[in-house]
């Protein structure tokens, strides 16, 4: 059975060889990104010629924009993949003052999801792309008020959706299932080359387990949980996911977040 799947950041990296794999297998693939020349030619090298949605997901109004233009043409979707993130940039704050990586990895895939809810199949899924490196989260920082370096912000902005997966899920056992996936460390993406300088291991590693993630029986029964792809096989997340004062801290924010950003 096909099934109707977006996923976020599929222009380039794991976003696009996912996007190719689930497009062969002949399901309908929502194509994001932020450029649109970058989108268009992502689009020709994915069978069926996918709708194309542009945004970016610093800016709450696009992530807004994006959520209504999939509801004006899609009643119901069946997978989202939170895949679009970010570790360095020229400039890391946001004009809402927020770090961009807090915003890019964590609020925004928050904001999105839960917007899309009522159109998501209750058997569907909610896919998010986690990562080996977890931090627990400082709140002053997560709100604007205390500067990160790159791999601070990313690996706190990490464990802030691991948290935002597993809360979430709690809230809705009649479905979708929501899983956040570590799709294996240092992987041959764009934010790996300029992380660290090295080619890194083969995306296919990171597209298979967001494929199997994304339709495998083996998720279908997963939802809060964590899977690490580099372990391969489902496992806790850094401790402080487990602490229920952070994490409802955490969650706090997040929900401060979105009202204040609109």
């Amino acid at each position: 059975m096909t099934k109707t799947i977006l996923i976020t950041g599929s222009t380039d990296g794991i976003g696009l060889l996912t996007a190719q794999t689930l497009a062969a297998e002949g399901h309908t693939v929502l194509l994001h990104g932020r450029n649109a020349a970058k989108l268009e030619a992502a689009a020709h090298t994915i069978k069926g010629s996918p709708e194309q949605y542009m945004a970016d997901l610093s800016h709450m109004a696009d992530v807004h924009g994006l959520v209504d233009a999939i509801r004006a043409k899609h009643s119901q979707i069946d997978v989202v993949i939170n895949n679009a993130g970010i570790l360095k940039a020229p400039n890391t704050v946001t004009k809402g003052g927020y770090d961009l990586r807090f915003m890019v990895n964590t609020i925004a895939p928050y904001v999105l999801t839960r917007d899309l809810l009522p159109i998501i199949a209750k058997d569907g899924r909610v896919v998010n792309l986690s990562s080996a490196a977890q931090a627990p989260v400082d709140l002053n920082a997560f709100h604007g008020g205390k500067a990160l370096d790159d791999m601070d912000a990313y690996a706190q902005s990490k464990l802030a959706l691991t948290i935002w997966s597993r809360e979430m899920a709690k809230t809705l056992p009649e479905g979708p299932v929501i899983i956040a996936v570590n799709p294996g460390s240092l992987l041959a993406s764009k934010m790996v080359k300029e992380g660290f300088g090295i080619a890194g291991n083969d995306l296919s590693i990171g597209a298979s387990i967001l494929c199997e993630a994304a339709l495998g029986a083996s998720f279908s029964k997963a939802s809060g949980k964590y899977f690490d792809n580099d372990s391969q096989q489902f496992a806790q997340p850094h401790v402080a996911a487990l602490d229920a004062t952070h994490s409802a801290e955490v969650m706090r924010g997040l929900d401060e977040a979105a009202a204040m950003l609109g």
